[in-house]
């Protein structure tokens, strides 16, 4: 089967989930297809001849197709005023759709993969059987971010939120399969028929993230793209709210904020205890350099990569019920859940003074994985879908 793959974003370096899960679904896919690739770029710095190398052993054609920068104002505008989510504008630019569907009518491919509500408008139009990874439910993670927004944000993302809500139904019709990463997400949707949206799991390339030997030099590691409202959230959150209790316990505890982009409020968190990394060419590092991983997700949706990581090599994990939802990992044998300030902090302490029993939580939480997130299981799935 010959598949048309259009992304948001080059999927490559893999900073973001979007673009892990993306490469990972084209790694899994190219074993039984071919995989003809079109991915939208916004960033002028990105190192293409790198990324094409990374991809070229998975695809027969990569095609990077550059949004030019000065037409994005222009493109929102007009989104806004079509009654379109504002990101979806974002996204979409008259010369790209134009490329894309020559690409399309050039390779004559079997099936049409869009990923994300992002891409969905340059595939409603091409002639082939059709399939919309929602990934996310966005329209949902948008409503989580009003509350904790400055108050000027408030009325957009409010905004954004209806439109999205209104977006996602749209694109429920126009494509002839949907799929999304988790069931918690699966029932937010606000669709006709929830239950024909199909729930595809991320993965973790174990040979990659394994349990490694390094010198401990941080009690816990926090790990993202430090530039994402949710990640950046987690981050003042656990640090502001969460560690105060345990340095009252062990005032020598060391925090490492590890993550591609680290926005202003992250930066500012940096102190004698607590260091702000930025980008890492080797993100086990980061993982292996702690103790302990905590995800103190408050908005934000979808699966947790950074937790599928921390886990596969064998770090004990805390996180919240909203994050874990999507997880399913069993808390107090695979994992760790606190909802408030205060259990995280008690979870920490617990982690950091009992080595035995942090070591039976990291290797059940080892287990788990192992058991239950697969990237070629998932993506045959998803294959399987495609070939109905």
């Amino acid at each position: 089967m010959r598949i048309f793959v259009i992304l948001p974003r080059v999927p490559y370096p893999l900073e973001k989930g979007d673009k892990l899960r993306a490469f990972q679904q084209i790694k899994s896919l190219s074993k039984n297809n071919e995989i003809i690739l079109c991915a939208l770029n916004h960033n002028p710095k990105l190192d293409k001849q790198k990324a094409f190398s990374k991809l070229q052993p998975y695809c027969r054609s990569i095609n990077f197709i550059d949004l030019p920068r000065f037409a994005v104002p222009f493109n929102i505008l007009r989104a806004f005023f079509k009654g379109l989510p504002l990101q979806v504008g974002y996204f979409f630019n008259g010369r790209a759709n134009k490329k894309i569907k020559q690409l399309f009518y050039e390779y004559h491919p079997d099936h049409v993969y869009c990923q994300l509500l992002r891409t969905a408008a340059y595939g409603t139009d091409l002639p082939a059987p059709k399939t919309i990874d929602y990934q996310d439910v966005f329209s949902y993670g948008v409503k989580r971010r009003v509350e904790r927004s400055p108050f000027w944000m408030k009325p957009v993302l409010r905004l954004e939120y209806r439109r999205l809500v209104t977006y996602e139904e749209k694109m429920f019709w126009a494509f002839d399969h949907k799929t999304i990463i988790s069931y918690p997400d699966r029932d937010l949707m606000q669709v006709s028929d929830k239950n024909d949206i199909a729930v595809i799991p991320n993965g973790v390339d174990y040979d990659f993230f394994k349990p490694m030997d390094a010198d401990k030099q941080y009690d816990l590691v926090f790990t993202g793209n430090m530039s994402y409202p949710p990640n950046v959230d987690a981050a003042g959150y656990l640090i502001n709210e969460v560690m105060p209790m345990v340095w009252k316990v062990l005032p020598e505890a060391r925090v490492l904020l590890a993550g591609a982009k680290p926005a202003a409020k992250v930066k500012a968190l940096e102190n004698d205890k607590v260091k702000v990394s930025g980008w890492l060419d080797d993100i086990r590092d980061a993982y292996s350099s702690a103790r302990v991983f905590v995800a103190p997700m408050r908005i934000g949706t979808g699966l947790q990569n950074k937790l599928l990581e921390a886990m596969a090599m064998k770090i004990p994990a805390i996180t919240t019920s909203l994050a874990n939802d999507a997880l399913r990992a069993a808390d107090g044998k695979e994992i760790l859940i606190g909802d408030t300030g205060r259990k995280i902090a008690d979870h920490i302490v617990k982690l950091l003074q009992h080595e035995k029993y942090a070591g039976e939580l990291a290797g059940a939480g080892f287990k788990f994985v192992h058991q239950h997130y697969s990237w070629d299981e998932a993506t045959g799935k998803l294959e399987q879908i495609m070939r109905q």
